[in-house]
């Protein structure tokens, strides 16, 4: 079990020492991704950004996910997920995220679009990963931009789902895989949603050592 984000993203930063000073390219999944990939793109020595995807939950059950909808418009859908939705429904949750994605990208990026990607390494980070949905569509939208080497790390996921991982993506590293895992918090003794401003303050750190480490 982690501490807090900051222990395992610590920790996820040391494993991924392979990619140590190579100019690797470390995006965040808001919210508690961001956390987690501060603290990994700082111990790589790597530039640090953002990817916004959106969980499509069910009008019944928001938590419960039958896809994903990454700011591209990539979009991953489980299998089954429209035999129980009627199309003015699937279109509905659609147009809400798609609204949520764009006030995000706002937030965490002024608007910006990402970092150049084709070509170069970049690592997916979130701070665990349960169903996989919102990763999925983060992997979809960083295959389209053409990137050289795709790599996903997490501190914690279950062990069916590193291998659908690795039939993926490049690089897998997943730290744990608890036993009957069935949610994140599970791994973490302090574990709390992070707000906005929250998640904003490890953009800004980032960028405020960035921009020293420039001056230097």
């Amino acid at each position: 079990m982690f501490l807090n984000r900051k222990d395992a993203g610590e920790k996820l930063g040391r494993a991924l020492e392979r990619y140590r000073h190579q100019g690797v390219l470390v995006l965040g999944i808001p919210r508690g991704g961001v956390e987690t990939a501060y603290y990994v793109a700082d111990y790589l020595d790597a530039e640090l950004s953002v990817v916004i995807c959106r969980k499509l939950g069910y009008p019944i059950n928001p938590e419960a996910a039958f896809g994903a909808l990454a700011e591209d418009g990539s979009l991953y859908l489980d299998a089954m997920a429209l035999e129980y939705l009627t199309d003015a429904e699937f279109q509905r949750v659609l147009d809400d995220q798609q609204r949520e994605i764009q006030r995000r990208v706002i937030t965490f990026r002024q608007g910006k679009p990402l970092p150049r990607m084709k070509g170069r390494t970049v690592i997916i980070v979130d701070d665990g990963v349960a169903t996989g949905a919102t990763l999925f569509a983060a992997i979809k939208l960083c295959k389209k931009s053409e990137v050289g080497k795709l790599v996903v790390a997490a501190p914690l996921s279950g062990s069916a789902m590193v291998h659908t991982l690795h039939k993926m993506v490049d690089d897998v590293v997943i730290l744990e895989n608890p036993y009957d895992f069935h949610a994140v918090s599970q791994g973490y003794a302090e574990f709390n949603n992070l707000t906005d401003e929250e998640a904003l303050l490890f953009l800004s750190r980032w960028h405020e050592h960035h921009k020293t480490t420039l001056e230097n």
